[in-house]
């Protein structure tokens, strides 16, 4: 279906007349590290979710996380494409033993969807989940003795 220029022009931020991303008066733009940053914000929101990224990236995310002042990386393991009007985001999660992976999918997908359209006014196009892992209390405790009592 093509698009009047009147129709382009109209198309907002939040699906009301509060702000176009493309009008008569400018554009907007949104970095994909915004939009990758509200994604991993969105899925950590859910209960089931251990961690975002895949091996390497939770590595390097643990080693950076020890060095005093640093942040978590919010925008970890997820990747996103963003166009004018749309966007699309790849999620890698290591899942919490116990969760349905369907359910938890389902979720997530939900999640960043609504968080990234209602921020950004682009229409999310596709959340595509990847399952690294499934994170066990007992591994944990294995690996790290002090995983337990840690307190931070």
């Amino acid at each position: 279906m093509a698009q009047t220029k009147s129709e382009t022009t109209s198309l907002s931020t939040t699906g009301t007349d509060s702000g176009a991303l493309v009008s008569e008066h400018g554009r907007t733009s949104i970095a994909d590290t915004v939009v990758s940053k509200i994604a991993g914000i969105a899925a950590r929101e859910i209960s089931g979710v251990h961690d975002l990224g895949g091996g390497a990236a939770r590595a390097a995310g643990a080693i950076r996380e020890r060095i005093p002042g640093s942040r978590t990386n919010m925008g970890q393991g997820v990747a996103v494409e963003v166009g004018e009007r749309q966007a699309a985001a790849d999620l890698d999660i290591v899942a919490e033993y116990g969760t349905s992976i369907p359910d938890l999918a389902s979720a997530i997908r939900r999640n960043v969807k609504a968080s990234v359209e209602r921020m950004t006014g682009l229409e999310v196009t596709e959340v595509n989940i990847t399952v690294h892992d499934v994170f066990l209390e007992d591994e944990a405790r294995d690996s790290d003795p002090d995983a337990g009592r840690r307190v931070e």
